[in-house]
């Protein structure tokens, strides 16, 4: 079978589970944020949609998003590892935490995001190359309205007919959220030029900047 220069780079380097960068025992944070240490005026909500690193700076690029932390939520493993994470044995799936201003950017709209551009919801525990329990789309609710919200992006997407499949994303009660290991936090950002986030995180990102230019805190 004739593979894709993406699948070939794919294969060759690891998907986002396999893929342990050199100076991971040397964690340095980039320009996105770590969580704000004082939460007033601030709300909170976490999604799971494949690879932490490409819906990290997703999020982190809308504005009245303060900052977003990559993570682990939806298992009941208590401080979770990459390394136990990417086995998916733990039941956690690779998950985002944003720290958002209610009055500059609603919680539907997040969703909306999420929906629309931020992943695929379609595929069931799969993103593109990263396939496992660990990669799939999650949609956490703190409260009833949040839990309506969520259900209703969904039934309005599918109706939309964006997608040539129905959504598949799980919507859950938001329990603990575990931040991961320091050297993932702003993934993106610190490497750019590595293959997996040039061929398979950028493409994903530029197709979110176009759909919602309007959103974004640095214009196109």
């Amino acid at each position: 079978m004739k593979l894709s220069l993406l699948t070939f780079l794919v294969l060759l380097l690891g998907a986002c589970s396999e893929h342990r960068p050199a100076d991971a025992q040397t964690p340095t944070r980039s320009t996105a944020g770590p969580a704000p240490t004082d939460l007033r005026g601030l709300s909170v909500a976490t999604f799971a949609g494949g690879c932490f690193w490409c819906t990290e700076e997703i999020f982190e690029e809308l504005k009245g998003v303060r900052a977003v932390v990559s993570g682990y939520s939806g298992g009941p493993e208590k401080n979770p590892s990459y390394e136990q994470v990417s086995s998916g044995r733990t039941g956690h799936a690779e998950s985002i935490e944003i720290y958002y201003d209610p009055k500059q950017i609603s919680f539907a709209t997040l969703v909306d995001v999420f929906l629309r551009a931020g992943h695929d919801p379609t595929t069931l525990n799969r993103q593109g190359p990263d396939a496992g329990t660990q990669y799939r789309s999650v949609a956490f609710y703190r409260t009833p309205q949040e839990k309506q919200e969520i259900e209703a992006a969904i039934k309005r997407v599918n109706a939309s007919k964006q997608y040539a499949n129905p959504i598949v994303t799980q919507v859950t009660a938001f329990a603990k959220f575990w931040p991961a290991e320091g050297y993932h936090q702003g993934y993106y950002r610190l490497h750019p030029n590595e293959p997996y986030v040039s061929n398979v995180s950028t493409p994903k990102i530029e197709k979110f900047r176009h759909t919602f230019p309007q959103l974004l805190k640095n214009p196109l």
